[in-house]
C-alpha cells in the first residue's frame, strides 16, 4: 500500500492557494508571507504604508519565491478600506484559502512598580493613563480581526466549493489563522501592559467565537490562532532594517527573559507553525503556543 500521501510536500502543501496576509510586510507578517510564498503561494500583503509593502513585495518576492507576493492597501481599522481591499481581490481571484490577521498594535505600558510604593501613587498612576490607549489598541487588535473576517468570509467558503477534496461539508478547506499572543494568556501585565494584554485575550475568545460560528455547515472555514512569544518585529524592537526585517540580540533569553529555548523565535519556528495549522484540516478553535517555553516559566 502506498504511503505517498503521506510524503511532507502533500501534508504541508499551500502550493497554488491565494492568501491574504494583514500586516505582512513586516516582523511576524512578513515571515508567514514569506513562508506562504517560498512554498508556492499567492500572497497578498495588506497593510496602511504602501511604501513598507511595495517594498517587502519586491526585496521578498519575484524570482526568489516560488509563488507570489502582491501588495494591497488596507487600513483594517476603517471598513471601507477593507471592502475596498475585498473588492479589489474579489475581481482578481475566485476565492481565498488562507486569511491570517496579523497586524496588531502594542499600548503604552504603566508603571505598575508604584503599587510597591503608594496605594494612593498607584491608583493615579493608572487612572492617568489616557482611554485612547485602550480604545487604540482593541480597535487594531480585536475589531480589526473581526471585521477583516467578516469581510473575506464569502471568498474564503468559495475555496471549499472549488477543493475537490470538500464533500458533503465534512472537510474544512478554507481557514484563518489570527495571531494572538502569549501576552493573552500569561496572567502578569508584562511591566504594565494592560490595555494590549487585555486586547490579545480578546484576540483569543473572538478566535473561539469565530470558529464556533464558521463552523455552521453551508460555511466550514476552520479558525485557529497562533500565540507568538518573543519575535524580531517593530513592536517588540521599534525599527526594522532596510529589507523590512527586524532583529533581536541573542543573549540573555534564558537568564534574563525566562525563555528555556535560550533564543528568540525564528522565521522557521513562525513558518512550521502557520504551515500546520492552514494545511491540518482536523485543527479547529485552537491556539498554537509558539513561544520557546516561556509560558513554562511565566506564570
Amino acid at each position: 500500500m502506498s504511503s505517498h500521501h503521506l510524503a511532507i510536500e502533500n501534508l504541508f502543501s499551500v502550493k497554488g492557494w491565494t492568501c491574504l496576509v494583514t500586516g505582512g510586510g513586516t516582523g511576524i507578517g512578513l515571515m508567514i508571507t514569506q513562508a506562504l510564498a517560498a512554498n508556492g503561494a499567492k500572497v497578498y500583503i495588506a497593510g496602511r504604508r504602501e511604501e513598507v509593502i511595495k517594498k517587502s513585495a519586491e526585496v521578498h518576492g519575484g524570482e526568489k519565491v516560488s509563488g507570489e507576493i502582491i501588495p494591497i492597501v488596507m487600513d483594517q481599522n476603517d471598513k471601507e478600506s477593507i471592502q475596498a481591499a475585498f473588492k479589489e481581490i474579489s475581481s482578481k481571484e475566485k476565492h481565498l484559502n488562507l486569511l491570517v490577521n496579523n497586524a496588531g498594535l502594542a499600548s503604552k505600558k504603566i508603571d505598575v512598580a508604584t503599587g510597591d510604593k503608594d496605594v494612593e501613587l498607584f491608583s493615579k498612576t493608572m487612572l492617568d493613563a489616557p482611554m485612547s490607549d485602550w480604545e487604540d489598541v482593541y480597535k487594531t487588535n480585536v475589531f480589526g480581526y473581526y471585521y477583516v473576517s467578516a469581510a473575506f468570509l464569502p471568498l474564503l467558503v468559495k475555496a471549499n466549493k472549488s477543493d475537490p477534496m470538500h464533500k458533503n461539508s465534512k472537510d474544512f478547506s478554507a481557514n484563518i489563522v489570527n495571531i494572538s499572543s502569549i501576552s493573552g494568556i500569561t496572567k502578569t501585565t508584562q511591566g504594565g501592559q494592560f490595555a494590549y494584554n487585555s486586547s490579545k485575550a480578546a484576540t483569543i475568545q473572538l478566535n473561539r467565537l469565530l470558529a464556533t460560528e464558521f463552523s455552521r455547515e453551508n460555511v466550514c472555514v476552520r479558525v485557529n490562532s497562533i500565540a507568538p512569544g518573543y519575535y524580531p518585529s517593530e513592536m517588540t524592537t521599534s525599527e526594522s532594517d532596510e529589507n523590512n526585517k527586524s532583529h533581536m540580540s541573542q543573549e540573555g533569553w534564558r537568564k534574563e527573559k525566562m525563555v528555556p529555548a535560550d533564543r528568540h523565535g525564528s522565521d522557521e519556528d513562525m513558518a512550521q507553525g502557520v504551515l500546520m495549522l492552514a494545511t491540518n484540516r482536523y485543527v479547529n478553535g485552537q491556539t498554537l503556543v509558539i513561544d520557546g517555553g516561556l509560558l513554562i516559566e511565566m506564570p
